[in-house]
Formats: C-alpha cells, sequence, structure tokens
C-alpha cells in the first residue's frame, strides 16, 4: 500500500470524508479535518461561483490557525471535488481558484482529463479519481490521476455494482499507488476491513450526513439514523445514472420505491406545478442519497464525535479468533 507524504503525520484514522453534494460545506470540511480526517466538499456546492474563494479562504486560514495552535496535532489536509463533465461551464473558474488557494487534493469525477491532473500538479497538489470499474480505474492512471477512488457496491449517491472485496483486489493487481475504498463504510471496523483488503483509505460518506455541521435537513439526517441497508434503493430514474437513495425520502414524494419507472427520466412526471404540468422530485434536494452502510450509524453528533467513535472502533478491531 502507498501513503502520499501529504497525508503523513496528519491523520488520526485513514479516511477521507466524501464530498456530499448540497451537504458537505466548510463547517463539516474544518471539522473533518481537525478530528484528523479528510473533509472535502464539491466546488460546485458553493454558489453563486464567487463564493468558492470565500470558503476556501475560510478553510485555509482556519485550519492554519488550528495548526499553529495544535503543532502537536496538525489538521488532515483539505479536498475539493471537481465535476470533469463537459456540462459542468464552472470547471475552469472553480480550478483556478484552487491553484490561486494552492488546494492539496482535487478529487474529480465523471471523466478523467489529462490537463487537470498537470494543473494540479504544477502547484504541488495531488489528484485522486474515482471511478466504478477498471476500465475507468486505468484510464484515469493513464491520464495522470496519483489516485483512485473504488467506488463499489453499497456506496452512497452514484455508487458502481462491483462488491469492494473484488475491486481492491482486482485494482491490486496491477496498481500500487493510493485507494480509497468506498461502499457501505460507516463504523471503524469497516475502515480497517478496507486496510486489510489492500485500501489505504476508507471513503465515508453517508455517516456524516448525520452530523451537526452538515448542511441537511433534520428530517434527512434522522432518516439516515433510523433506516438500514434494506431501505436503500438503487434507481437511474432521478438524474440517468444509477445512485443508491432512501426509501422512505422517495416514499415521500409519492412514488413506489419498488416499482420505479425505468424510461427516460427527464420525460417522467411526479408532482404537479403551478402550471397543471407534472415534473419528477429532485434529486438530492428531495430524494435523498445514502449508502447501505447507515444501519451502524444510530444518532446525530457533532464530526469530530462520530470520528472519535471510528478511531475507537478501528483501534479495536481485531481477527476473532478461529
Amino acid at each position: 500500500m502507498s501513503m502520499p507524504a501529504l497525508f503523513k503525520g496528519r491523520l488520526s484514522i485513514p479516511v477521507i470524508g466524501a464530498p456530499l453534494f448540497i451537504v458537505s460545506v466548510p463547517d463539516l470540511v474544518i471539522a473533518q479535518c481537525k478530528a484528523g480526517v479528510v473533509g472535502s466538499f464539491p466546488a460546485l456546492n458553493a454558489r453563486p461561483a464567487a463564493l468558492l474563494d470565500e470558503w476556501l479562504a475560510r478553510i485555509r486560514e482556519e485550519l492554519a490557525a488550528h495548526d499553529r495552535a495544535h503543532p502537536q496535532a496538525p489538521s488532515a489536509p483539505f479536498a475539493v471535488n471537481q465535476i470533469v463533465h463537459k456540462s459542468n461551464n464552472r470547471l475552469d473558474h472553480d480550478l483556478a481558484l484552487c491553484e490561486k488557494h494552492k488546494v492539496p487534493m482535487i478529487i474529480s469525477s465523471l471523466g478523467a482529463r489529462e490537463e487537470l491532473n498537470q494543473a494540479v500538479h504544477g502547484w504541488g497538489g495531488i489528484v485522486f479519481h474515482d471511478v466504478i470499474n477498471q476500465r475507468f480505474a486505468r484510464k484515469a492512471i493513464e491520464k495522470g490521476a496519483d489516485g483512485l477512488i473504488l467506488v463499489a457496491a453499497g456506496a452512497g449517491g452514484h455508487a458502481g455494482v462491483i462488491s469492494p472485496l473484488a475491486f481492491v483486489v482486482e485494482t491490486r493487481q496491477w496498481f500500487d499507488g493510493p485507494i480509497a475504498l468506498s461502499g457501505a463504510i460507516a463504523n471503524g471496523r469497516a475502515v480497517r476491513a478496507a486496510r486489510v483488503l489492500g485500501a489505504d483509505f476508507a471513503y465515508v460518506g453517508s455517516a456524516f450526513i448525520a452530523t451537526s455541521e452538515a448542511n441537511a435537513v433534520e428530517r434527512y439526517k434522522e432518516m439516515i439514523t433510523a433506516s438500514a441497508a434494506e431501505d436503500i434503493v438503487y434507481s437511474s430514474l432521478f438524474t440517468g445514472v444509477h445512485g443508491n437513495y432512501l426509501k422512505p425520502s422517495i416514499v415521500a414524494a409519492g412514488m413506489d420505491p419498488d416499482n420505479l419507472p425505468t424510461s427516460d427520466p427527464s420525460k417522467m412526471s411526479f408532482s404537479t406545478d403551478a402550471a397543471g404540468e407534472r415534473a419528477k422530485p429532485k434529486a438530492w434536494k428531495e430524494i435523498w442519497g445514502s449508502g447501505q452502510g447507515i444501519g451502524s450509524i444510530g444518532k446525530v453528533m457533532p464530526a469530530a464525535e462520530l470520528i472519535a467513535r471510528f478511531k475507537r472502533e478501528y483501534d479495536e478491531a481485531t481477527d476473532p479468533p478461529l
């Protein structure tokens, strides 16, 4: 396994907090980093676009102040997620701000782009790219990504369908660089399991939705704590790409989660607007994403408390006697 120098001596537990659309904001990122895990957020969460400059300045300043006050326990690095898809017309603007603030880590999604990797390397940063299969993984490394995020079955949001056990093993057959594993990881024992499989990091998202600092409505947080793996539905209806969503949020939107339409989601209709036309519920805002690991979350708590619990569970995890 390979741990980049950026992380050495700065992690309390080998965890990267996944960038959660709408949910991840500076409050959460700062809390994660101060507690010793990589905090991240999607650049697109900063709206309007000019707000990204303020967010990056605040994160850097608060983490620097923390490091001056706690030299024996410096904060973990933070990351910004960039959507590398042609529909993202903010990419150049957002990447320029990341260069201005020398963001230490970029998480790229929905497209591997060589020039992005070169730009990040130019200011001294590193790039991890998220992938759902070996074809995308090889392409990302060929185009210069430093590490891979393996989004396996059971992960929240736009997850893949490959078992994490198979995904890590097959990737390690050809790649010896840093790997983060995503897929139903929501406690410290699962983080330990990811390491045993051969990953360097666990990539944790859903558990952080149920934290005090997360930008999620209370009903969403409570639904996370009250649900389990059987409450997750895998569907392409809401965005056109398969993802995992909370069944109770689908029910609340007036749909049958066991009989969701499979035709083009842009042509589906579910709620009546003022003009009498019908429009489908919005993913992330009304239909809430989540991974299958949420059965071990239990309650809403501050991010630092959750990370401390993860660390206890991680340290206590050992093989049972045969």
